[in-house]
């Protein structure tokens, strides 16, 4: 958990993402990073010298009309001592039941990402942190340039001017798969997505081809999120890569 925590607390100070008095609402599906996110946070609050509260969220879409059992997350929360909210929703019906769909992962994620900052702002939070990892920002920019035709990337710090919130994702200089080896190692027990197109999406085939490429061309990943940063993409450059390349230029 040691270099876990390491990587947190580089993002954290590099883009400034908490600050004293943050009220932090974690978004916790139950998969591997957002568990790891979420003890990072309450165990990283001890000697960073930041004083933040943290408070855990779940959506459940409730896919094909049943809940989802996060009473392993409830769980946690009550041994890392903090407040735990559970919200089911109809966002699995809507999306596979209702509109039926044929690319269901645009809206689903739309919708979860409302219900979140409304959630968010609910409990008097102004900071939502994601579990997006290092593996997610590559595999978003690929995305984005070979099925969409555009340079674009999520940032590592967002404010949304319509909610007054401010989305931050401490964990995305941490490679997946070392969240999975901390995963593994602390004994955290994954909720398993109950998504109909788990593992057939757009995401996992860009995850899959990144991962050949990884095998015959090491470093391959850490090379593209190295671009992103030099080229401070959407805020990825820290003040190093910043003035590395005002000298450039």
């Amino acid at each position: 958990m040691q270099r876990i925590l390491g990587y947190l607390r580089k993002a954290i100070q590099d883009y400034n993402m908490i600050q004293n008095g943050d009220r932090i609402a974690v978004g916790v599906s139950g998969g591997k990073d957002s568990l790891i996110l979420l003890k990072g946070l309450v165990l990283l609050k001890r000697f960073i010298g930041i004083d933040y509260d943290v408070v855990a969220v779940t959506l459940d879409p409730c896919f094909g009309g049943v809940e989802t059992d996060y009473t392993y997350v409830s769980q946690l929360c009550e041994e890392l001592g903090i407040e735990y909210i559970l919200k089911r929703t109809n966002i699995g019906q809507i999306v596979f039941d209702i509109r039926k769909e044929t690319h269901p992962c645009s809206l689903c994620a739309k919708m979860r990402r409302g219900a979140l900052h409304e959630t968010a702002k609910e409990l008097n939070c102004n900071k939502l942190a994601l579990g997006h990892n290092q593996d997610d920002v590559v595999e978003t920019f690929m995305m984005n340039l070979f099925v969409e035709g555009r340079i674009f990337v999520f940032a590592p710090v967002s404010y949304l001017s319509r909610r007054d919130l401010t989305v931050i994702r401490p964990l995305a200089l941490a490679p997946e798969k070392e969240i999975r080896t901390a995963a593994n190692r602390n004994g955290l027990n994954i909720v398993k997505s109950k998504c109909p197109v788990d593992g057939h999406t757009k995401r996992e085939e860009t995850k899959l081809a990144l991962s050949e490429q990884e095998k015959l061309d090491k470093g391959f990943k850490e090379r593209i999120f190295g671009a992103i940063k030099r080229f401070d993409l959407e805020g990825w450059g820290n003040e190093e890569t910043r003035s590395k390349k005002k000298n450039n230029n």
